[in-house]
């Protein structure tokens, strides 16, 4: 069980530095985070808080299981990010002047990290050939993979 610690570990990893990438994007390079980048964000927190609890508490199945369920959250926030942006002149639906998601506790309490100030639609900006949505579901997809293969993995072992 310990290589599937390190696994949730390297898991946790990734997607803390993911939100640190998209800080450096907001703040240095002045992309405003959207609302459906912000949920993508909470996304990306959850696997990396339940895979470093499941790691640090020796409960892998669980912090896997947790984390698991984020990144599917994740998907399903990218997927209609992507269709927005694929559709041009369509909207997220979502003003992030008058989003709910910037009045929870969180937004409120640290605003440089879970304001919505931007609009869905605009987050074309490409980094290495692929836009900021698209970069976010390639790790939504791979985070998704190695997380189903830990429970499978975790399941066959016992």
């Amino acid at each position: 069980m310990p290589r599937f610690r390190s696994v949730l570990f390297a898991i946790s990893f990734i997607s803390f530095a993911l939100v640190g990438v998209a800080l450096y994007l907001q703040h240095v390079h002045d992309m405003l985070p959207c609302p459906l980048c912000v949920i993508q964000r909470y996304a990306f927190l959850g696997i990396g808080f339940a895979a470093l609890v499941g790691a640090l508490s020796h409960k892998i199945r669980g912090g896997a299981m947790v984390a698991l369920l984020a990144a599917l959250g994740g998907l399903a926030t990218v997927g209609k990010h992507l269709y927005v942006l694929a559709n041009p002149g369509f909207s997220c639906g979502i003003d992030p002047m008058e989003t709910m998601l910037n009045k929870i506790p969180t937004a409120t309490l640290m605003p440089w990290l879970f304001q919505a100030d931007g609009l869905c639609e605009n987050a074309t900006d490409a980094l290495f050939g692929l836009s900021i949505p698209q970069w976010s579901a390639v790790w939504f997809v791979l985070l998704t993979i190695v997380l189903v293969w830990v429970l499978v993995s975790t399941r066959r072992a016992r």
